[in-house]
């Protein structure tokens, strides 16, 4: 891919006293790309996240390389990122409440940040916060930055931490579901702020969700996540009107469609394996309805699939799955 900005090859989490939460993970993101990580809870889309920053708890251990902008660093040794953190690679998390320290001022935060990777004096970092928080469309900037968080709704929270990931001018923003718990009208202008942070700046973001919707409508590639490992990738319209994994297609069946006016949602019966399972074939054998011996003797590998992208199912080419028109389609 031509413009390749993060490279992740090989990537593993392993916990403590659990065993492998992700397993050989291999993702790209380009400037200016918005792609999509999707999955439900529990599979390792977080963890993938974090990982990438050197931001894994104590008895969480990453393995791998990753390639940014050229230069090569070990996953597997957290120091060695710390150069990229804030600076080239930020991230906005899903909680801004528990994300944000709840006894220092806006401005002070936001001021942190650029106080440890820019060369700034105090007025100017003053300066440049106030411009940011207009920037992310916070009304009364010089007011908000006085408050503190527990005085702002959970939208300015949120618009706060896109401030603050962008403060240093990273390259790459990794979004770890950015609209949890917030109502679809503050959702949508999230979005529409990250998406014109994308489109008129040149950003490169991972966007963590297990919203297909928002997937849809904003970014260019999805990868779909099962039990650690990727088991589909390929372009947003492909993957979504094509699908090619039964799991894929199993959370596009999770959909509803205006035009066929289904009133009762699809699910998906079962449930993620536990970290460390022992599981001989395909992980999702258990809850697919089209899996068959072989299925649960032998592991699948990414292989390319008919849409053009990648898919890791022994019988992508045997199986039909019902595509989903992405203009109509809604949660």
């Amino acid at each position: 891919m031509s413009g390749v900005l993060l490279e992740a090859s090989g990537l593993s989490v392993t916990i403590d006293r659990a065993g492998r939460a992700v397993e050989g993970v291999n993702l790209t993101v380009a400037s200016g790309e918005m792609v999509g990580l999707v999955g439900e809870s529990g599979c390792g889309k977080t963890l993938t996240a974090y990982s990438l920053l050197g931001l894994l708890p104590a008895g969480v251990r990453a393995a791998g390389e990753l390639r940014f902008a050229g230069s090569s660093y070990d996953l597997g040794t957290p120091a060695s990122l710390q150069p990229l953190r804030g600076r080239d690679v930020a991230m906005v998390s899903q909680d801004p409440l528990t994300a944000l320290n709840p006894v220092d001022r806006i401005d002070r935060q936001i001021e942190d940040v650029m106080r440890a990777h820019l060369d700034l004096n105090r007025a100017q970092r003053r300066a440049r916060a106030l411009d940011l928080l207009d920037r992310v469309g916070i009304p009364s900037p010089r007011r908000v930055a006085r408050a503190y968080p527990f005085e702002l709704s959970g939208g300015m929270r949120q618009r706060v931490l896109i401030a603050m990931a962008i403060s240093c001018g990273p390259r790459l923003l990794i979004a770890d579901e950015p609209t949890t718990a917030l109502d679809t009208t503050v959702q949508a202008q999230i979005m529409e702020l990250l998406s014109g942070l994308v489109r008129d700046e040149g950003l490169a973001m991972l966007l963590i969700t297990h919203d297909l919707g928002l997937v849809a409508q904003h970014c260019s590639r999805v990868c779909v996540m099962y039990a650690g490992e990727i088991v589909e990738q390929g372009t947003v319209e492909a993957v979504l009107e094509r699908p090619r994994h039964p799991y894929a297609g199993a959370l596009i069946d999770c959909l509803v469609s205006r035009e066929v006016g289904v009133t009762r949602l699809s699910t998906i019966e079962g449930s993620v394996p536990e970290v460390g399972a022992a599981i001989e074939g395909c992980r999702f054998a258990a809850r697919c309805r089209h899996a068959d011996d072989r299925c649960r003797a032998t592991r699948p590998t990414l292989a390319p699939a008919a849409h053009g992208g990648l898919v890791a199912c022994l019988r992508s080419e045997e199986i039909t799955l019902a595509p989903i028109d992405t203009g109509e389609a809604q949660l």
